[in-house]
């Protein structure tokens, strides 16, 4: 049996990450070939999608950055009642990079990014502090360590000392059968789908947008995500935090998706714009163009005028950027990636 940590889950908190688990339980539950069971948090205790599970309720209920802290200080201490509910299993998945409970068995270890070491500055020095403590020992003590792109690997070898032998590559995927292409003509509006975190580069985009409506006066800029937005400029919209559904229709209607963000592990939402038909104007930075390849227009993310010339640039050709996205999308599924973390389980179950 395959156990699957996820006590470290708070919905609605974690971007990318949660997608992730939830993709990747998905397409367990469809076609996984191993026996699995999922230790839920008790804030989540609806998140296992289809597989086996059982609620730790000795894990504390925590939801803010405090609660967290605490919650995993005190399951570190007292991993024995967390470790009943994975009795049995041979090898242990934490999708979360955190290693709680920490078991005897040999474990997987999801690594989706390294952003505190390579800008430090975003970051709060007790929370770089818990991430080069709870993070690197994590990963470190690994049987095989699972990252989301080359981008990610090659910084987990140098910048950790991992053993590449133990680190296997798994791209994240794209729901086809939900993120489809729209039948109506789309709308004046430029779309970024973020929270409102340091590294998502909201004030840089503004100061773009500014120069794209010198020569597109017309044109909106809607962001989704959760977080303070404060003031927002002339022609901005904040709509928060809005449901999935939400956040597909906006990219089957809108002119193109802007994604100016400094740093990804891999980079959901331009793949999930391309599979929508939408154009994609994103930055050349981290992993982004290693997963967008030549079907997204690429700007420097610190720099507003190139921006803005990336963004003119999809406007003016929207056929082109849509047609070569919809055709970059087909190369990443959930399927793929639920089977290659099998083939990671089945290295070590054998």
């Amino acid at each position: 049996m395959v156990g699957i940590s996820l006590l470290t889950l708070v919905p609605g908190e974690l971007g990318g990450s949660e997608t992730y688990v939830r993709e990747l339980l998905r397409g367990l539950a469809r076609s996984g070939t191993h026996d699995y069971r999922v230790l839920l948090p008790p804030v989540a205790p609806d998140a296992a999608e289809g597989l086996p599970a059982q609620v730790a309720d000795a894990y504390r209920a925590a939801r803010t950055p405090r609660e967290r802290l605490v919650a995993m200080a005190l399951a570190a201490a007292r991993p024995g009642p967390l470790a009943e509910g994975l009795a049995g299993a041979r090898i242990v998945h934490y999708p979360l990079t955190i290693r709680i409970p920490r078991l005897p068995q040999p474990s997987v270890v999801t690594l989706h990014d390294l952003q505190h070491l390579d800008l430090p500055a975003l970051f709060p020095r007790l929370e770089r502090s818990f991430r080069s403590v709870a993070w690197h020992r994590s990963v470190r003590g690994a049987a095989r360590v699972i990252v989301i792109s080359d981008f990610v690997r090659e910084l987990a070898i140098a910048r950790l000392g991992l053993d590449a032998a133990r680190v296997r590559v798994v791209p994240l995927g794209v729901d086809h059968a939900s993120l489809t292409p729209g039948t109506g003509e789309r709308e004046p509006f430029l779309f970024y789908p973020a929270r409102r975190w340091p590294h998502k580069n909201h004030e840089r985009l503004f100061e773009a947008f500014a120069l794209v409506r010198h020569r597109e006066p017309e044109l909106r800029l809607v962001l989704t995500g959760a977080g303070y937005f404060g003031s927002l400029p002339p022609g901005v919209e904040s709509r928060g935090h809005v449901p999935y559904e939400a956040v597909v229709e906006l990219l089957r209607r809108a002119s193109a998706l802007v994604f100016p963000s400094l740093y990804e592990g891999f980079g959901l939402p331009p793949l999930e714009a391309m599979a929508c038909g939408c154009p994609v104007a994103c930055s050349d930075v981290a992993s982004l163009p290693e997963v967008v390849g030549d079907a997204a227009r690429l700007f420097d993310p610190n720099d507003a005028g190139s921006i803005a010339a990336g963004v003119l640039d999809v406007l003016a050709a929207p056929e082109g950027w849509s047609a070569r996205g919809l055709q970059r999308a087909q190369l990443f599924s959930w399927e793929a990636t639920a089977r290659a973390h099998e083939s990671v389980y089945r290295e070590l179950l054998s």
